[in-house]
């Protein structure tokens, strides 16, 4: 088993978890303005994305710029990794290979710290993306617990590229934002983005 073969059902009776759905996870958000840099990227890469119309094309030419540019926002003290393998149980069935994940460290060669993992949502369904998210998470929590990081709360982010949707766990309890996100406003996705890492900071 693998985190992309997770169902809600299972996850919630295999890891006594509690769903609320329809939350306000980011009631004030200080938008973010896009380098120059990043907005000609999109201007360009967006439309060329949708045409190619495929998972890689959107996180290539969408998502991978929008992370980098928040990597940037930090000075670089987080890092990004990008198809990375990510196996911390597999008794428990929290393995295989994550789209993205963003970690609270400078460091690029492993996975240090992880605060948010990122979903491709398959055949543009956010919805499906859902269960292989919180798995990812909970993947992401373990990790933090074994190795002693003070990290308060998991993220996870499923997105086409044009479309961005947050979830939030801590310890048990999984909350579901209610709305979606757009990239025609990518400057409170950019706001969203950095909120998440200032309050995952360790000891935060």
């Amino acid at each position: 088993m693998s985190y992309s073969d997770f169902t809600l059902d299972d996850l919630k009776s295999q890891f006594n978890l509690t769903l609320q759905e329809r939350v306000e996870l980011f009631p004030s958000i200080a938008p973010i303005s896009p380098s120059a840099l990043l907005t000609e990227t999109l201007e360009e890469n967006i439309q060329l994305a949708l045409e190619i119309d495929t998972e890689k094309a959107r996180s290539e030419l969408i998502i991978a710029p929008i992370l980098v540019e928040i990597r940037k926002h930090f000075q670089r003290q987080i890092s990004l990794f990008s198809g990375t393998e990510f196996n911390i149980d597999k008794t428990k069935g929290l393995s295989g290979r994550c789209d993205f994940i963003i970690s609270h460290s400078p460091e690029q060669l492993i996975v240090t710290a992880p605060v948010a993992t990122i979903v491709e949502a398959k055949n543009d369904n956010i919805k499906s993306g859902i269960p292989q998210s919180i798995a990812e998470m909970l993947a992401a929590q373990l990790f933090n617990q074994q190795k002693n990081n003070n990290i308060p709360c998991i993220y996870g982010i499923i997105t086409t590229g044009s479309i961005w949707k947050f979830i939030k766990l801590v310890e048990n309890q999984v909350y579901l934002e209610s709305r979606e996100h757009f990239i025609n406003n990518l400057e409170l996705i950019l706001g969203i983005l950095s909120q998440i890492i200032d309050t995952t900071r360790p000891n935060h």
